[in-house]
């Protein structure tokens, strides 16, 4: 298998691109490749701590530029459904960062304050500054009948010091305390994937997903339809792959690999 046919990436960030505030090794070369071959790219990540322009100020000091319509994050992933599905101007409850809040803001939401139990939706993402007050007031609002929705599923969160609790683990107490599952936003569910190809206007035959994590990056892609790389460089090991249903179409060890693979054109891959 080759990857000549590529004319699209989407791109996870954390454990592909970065751990916490460090590069991966070969991060702007990446970029460079990416752009010398005319392949179009989205980074698409299921944290929805930041904005896209805090995004691409990480990626400046990284050393590398992107756009704004470049980066999708499950924060503005959950907003866009929201706003295709959501009546105009509904109370939102927002466990979140940035990520979240502005993002439904940018769409026309209100948001509730704390112990206001009359929100239409409870909207749960990844927030450093979680307290028992934040999860009093979603359990209340949830059982008064808000529509719960998960950003994203992670459990874990890969940063400089190692792996750490994710947004999946919040969720589980939310639904622990009320008996009600989210709806899920991000990666393994499709949407993200298929805003990104709203943007890419790219067919999904020449579009490939990137990641690091075979629950989400690489279960997504094989839900939306499309081929997937799955790098070592993150949460997922290869020995992984034996237990499951569905598989990257390639495993590779980081984003130099990948950057070697597309360099080669025409030349054979070897697939998972």
């Amino acid at each position: 298998m080759t990857l000549d046919d590529i004319r699209a990436l989407i791109i996870d960030m954390d454990g592909v691109l970065w751990e916490g505030e460090r590069p991966m090794p070969g991060l702007v070369e990446f970029f460079d490749t990416l752009r010398a071959r005319r392949i179009r790219f989205v980074l698409a990540t299921n944290n929805a701590s930041h904005t896209p322009d805090q995004y691409l100020a990480k990626l400046a000091r990284m050393g590398v530029q992107a756009e704004r319509d470049q980066v999708i994050g499950s924060g503005l992933a959950t907003a866009l459904y929201l706003k295709r599905h959501a009546p105009a101007g509904a109370k939102i409850f927002a466990i979140g960062e940035d990520g979240v809040r502005q993002a439904l803001l940018e769409q026309g939401f209100r948001l509730a304050e704390l112990y206001e139990d009359d929100a239409d939706y409870v909207v749960c993402g990844l927030d450093r500054g979680l307290s028992w007050d934040k999860l009093a007031t979603a359990t209340l609002n949830i059982r008064a009948g808000a529509i719960f929705i998960g950003t994203n599923p992670d459990n874990s969160f890969p940063t400089e010091r190692g792996l750490t609790h994710g947004n999946g683990a919040i969720l589980a107490a939310l639904e622990a305390a009320t008996g009600v599952r989210p709806i899920i936003i991000g990666k393994p569910e499709p949407i993200m994937y298929q805003l990104a190809m709203e943007r890419l206007q790219v067919p999904p035959s020449e579009t490939v997903a990137l990641g690091d994590r075979l629950d989400t990056d690489i279960l997504g892609a094989v839900r939306a339809e499309i081929r997937s790389i799955l790098v070592l460089s993150g949460i997922s090991s290869r020995a992984q792959i034996a237990g499951l249903d569905y598989a990257p179409t390639w495993v590779m060890e980081d984003i130099r690999e990948v950057t070697a693979a597309i360099s080669a054109g025409g030349k054979p891959v070897q697939a998972a």
